[in-house]
């Protein structure tokens, strides 16, 4: 305890400087503005930023980087709740209750609770990145190609779990996601797979194209057809901008099971903060007393799985300082910004380079501090948004929509991919297909591949790896229990009455 307090000290000296305070906040700004954006995403905006660090000292320029990736977690919510188009794929989940309490008015108590429950699950998961870091290596060591496959398969299986109305359709949709993951070229041979001798599809079909398609101009198409009354925000009263005691009340429980499912998920690679959100709002709502009224503005849908993703992005630092791993894309961004200044990922930047690994966790406290004081008081701002006609909102829309698209890879052709899953994304909702396991699915997919390739590889091609190793056998039984638990008909029928109730 006394060495948790020194080194904590020392954290806060160097991240106290002035210097890397100003890093900080320019982070956490940069951060909360790629996560209201919508197409602008973190892996595209800390790639771009790469190359200014290099100037920079290495404690500012990786606090700055780290900044940009839990600001984003908080600002991603913004445009989920306001428009229903998530600005980060950990605010998928965040569009089904969110973007209801704001049709009902109640768009300022929704951006707030968001606020307040990633700032309480980002100082949690901070003192637990603090705390635990040095055993929980011992656990992350435990984990091979084969755990991260069967870890991931429960991933899915969550988003399975969670998905409105049939589970095959559910099922359905995880493997068009598995799918459209494989577009590009092999992971070993180079060689194309279903490009189609397309030369724009060989590097893979872009996250932003899948999700600004499916969630934004698909919900653009589906607003278009409706009646302007019914689709305009701005007649809906909006009855105050900050949560009241009875949302608190109402919240604080959700918030407290996001922070601590958040920061367990997070510490194992396997798009922690993506799967992180699912499952907290998969858990809510199986333990609600009305699950009734989760996908129908509630305010533990929007508490629950944004506490669970700003808990998982801290904690998801953990194999990166401590095993050099790197969980998730931005973090492996994060690895080429510590190599460029000539820092060896790893257990030994905690023993060499203390004043580095404590400094970044001090700063992570006084990020979130920072970015509750720049959200809480734009949360007029953004609610604003909702006055505006939406025949003068959804072209404001699409332009940011392209622009964030194309400014990625400055390909047209992405913009073009885009508008194709946004008919594609139409027709699904019509027909009663949620896209959302789609979506987790295609994040997920090249991790699942690499690493049941990797198993399969020290296996010597024994699929028996991932029964005889007992972690692994544990996940895919929980896996098969909780798909088991779905598809019985006392519980399908018990889903679809929910779904359909939550639907009037």
């Amino acid at each position: 305890m006394t060495d948790l307090l020194a080194n904590l000290a020392l954290g806060f000296s160097v991240a106290a400087h002035p210097y890397n305070i100003g890093f900080c906040l320019i982070g956490a700004l940069v951060g909360t503005l790629v996560g209201v954006l919508p197409g602008v995403g973190t892996v595209a905006t800390v790639a771009m930023l790469l190359p200014i660090t290099f100037g920079l000292p290495p404690v500012g320029a990786l606090i700055m980087l780290a900044g940009i990736y839990y600001g984003a977690q908080y600002g991603g919510s913004t445009t989920s709740i306001l428009v229903n188009i998530p600005g980060e794929a950990t605010s998928v989940v965040t569009c089904l209750d969110g973007h209801q309490m704001a049709r009902q008015g109640r768009a300022g108590a929704a951006l707030s609770i968001s606020a307040i429950g990633s700032f309480f699950a980002g100082c949690v998961a901070t003192v637990l990145v603090a705390a635990l870091g040095a055993p929980l290596t011992g656990l992350a060591l435990l984990f091979g190609p084969a755990e991260y496959f069967s870890l991931m398969v429960l991933g899915l299986i969550f988003a399975v779990v969670l998905a409105k109305g049939s589970v095959l359709k559910a099922i359905a949709m995880i493997l068009a996601g598995l799918l459209l993951s494989m577009v590009g070229s092999d992971l070993e041979t180079g060689a194309g797979r279903m490009t189609f001798d397309i030369p724009e599809l060989s590097d893979g079909i872009g996250f932003a194209n899948v999700a600004m398609g499916l969630f934004g101009f698909a919900e653009i198409i589906r607003n278009l057809e409706m009646s302007a009354e019914s689709r305009d925000i701005v007649n809906a009263k909006i009855t105050g901008l900050m949560p009241t005691r009875q949302d608190l009340i109402d919240s604080s429980g959700a918030i407290a099971r996001g922070t601590i499912l958040g920061s367990i998920l997070g510490i194992l690679p396997g798009g922690g903060a993506v799967v992180a959100s699912f499952a907290a709002y998969t858990f809510e709502k199986r333990i609600s007393k009305t699950p009734q009224k989760f996908g129908n503005g509630i305010i533990q849908g929007v508490a629950a799985p944004e506490a669970a993703n700003n808990a998982a992005a801290q904690t998801s630092f953990i194999p990166l300082l401590t095993l050099g791993i790197p969980p998730n894309a931005v973090m492996a961004l994060m690895v080429g910004a510590m190599t460029i200044h000539g820092i060896v990922p790893g257990p030994q930047v905690m023993t060499k380079q203390p004043e580095l690994f404590w400094g970044m966790i001090a700063s992570m406290w006084l990020g979130n501090l920072m970015l509750v004081i720049i959200n809480l008081p734009l949360v007029g701002l953004w609610v604003s948004l909702l006055r505006v006609p939406y025949r003068l909102l959804f072209p404001s829309i699409i332009v940011f929509c392209c622009i964030g698209i194309y400014s990625i890879n400055n390909s047209p052709t992405d913009v073009l991919i885009a508008a194709v899953f946004g008919l594609i994304g139409y027709w699904l909702v019509k027909h009663d297909f949620e896209p959302a396991p789609l979506v987790l699915a295609f994040v997920l997919g090249p991790l699942m591949e690499e690493n049941l390739r990797r198993a399969m590889l020290i296996a010597r091609g024994d699929a028996t790896v991932f029964a005889t190793r007992p972690i692994s056998a544990g996940l895919l039984l929980i896996s098969l229990a909780l798909l088991t638990v779905a598809l019985l008909p006392m519980i399908r029928k018990r889903r679809d009455e929910v779904f359909v109730e939550s639907e009037n």
